[in-house]
């Protein structure tokens, strides 16, 4: 690959998955968008509506996971497009930038993995476990640079819609 296509790779792999990550909804009505305490729970508001929803230990365990998830991604995506300029600099082979690739790909899955662990929602749990599945299928990838333009940009977007009380 050349230094130039590593760059514009880098390039648009931030723009894209910093915008998948980005939250879709409104803010309002998106528990996952809602303010959070030091201990990563919903915060109390004097909205009537808000005693309507969900309160207990797994929904406020929904928010955290989700949470933590997405903060994990966008991190993850940063680390990954900075690897990449600094190999483009270091003029690291293909081999090289596959390597580096697949062992932040790995690393990624790890953590995602972990949080899913975390979850007490089984859906959320299965959501965020099948996001480590995708991201280990990436590290295994022959080109995890072909891997990551066609299908890791696809994560962030699903967690974005799907994790959520």
């Amino acid at each position: 690959m050349s230094r130039t296509a590593r760059t514009v790779f880098a390039l648009l792999t931030l723009g894209a998955l910093t915008a998948g990550c980005q939250n879709a909804g409104d803010g309002a009505a998106d528990p996952a968008s809602a303010p959070t305490g030091a201990t990563g729970t919903v915060a109390p508001t004097s909205d009537a509506t808000a005693s309507a929803s969900p309160t207990g230990p797994s929904a406020a365990n929904t928010v955290a996971v989700c949470r933590e998830v997405d903060r994990l991604i966008i991190e993850g995506s940063r680390k990954i497009t900075a690897d990449s300029a600094a190999a483009t600099r270091r003029e690291l082979t293909p081999e090289q930038l596959n390597g580096q690739l697949k062992g932040s790909l790995a690393k990624l899955a790890d953590d995602v993995r972990a949080q899913a662990a975390r979850a007490e929602d089984p859906r959320i749990r299965a959501l965020v476990g099948d996001a480590a599945k995708q991201l280990d299928a990436g590290a295994g990838a022959a080109s995890p640079a072909t891997w990551m333009s066609r299908s890791f940009v696809g994560i962030p977007e699903k967690l974005s819609r799907d994790c959520h009380v």
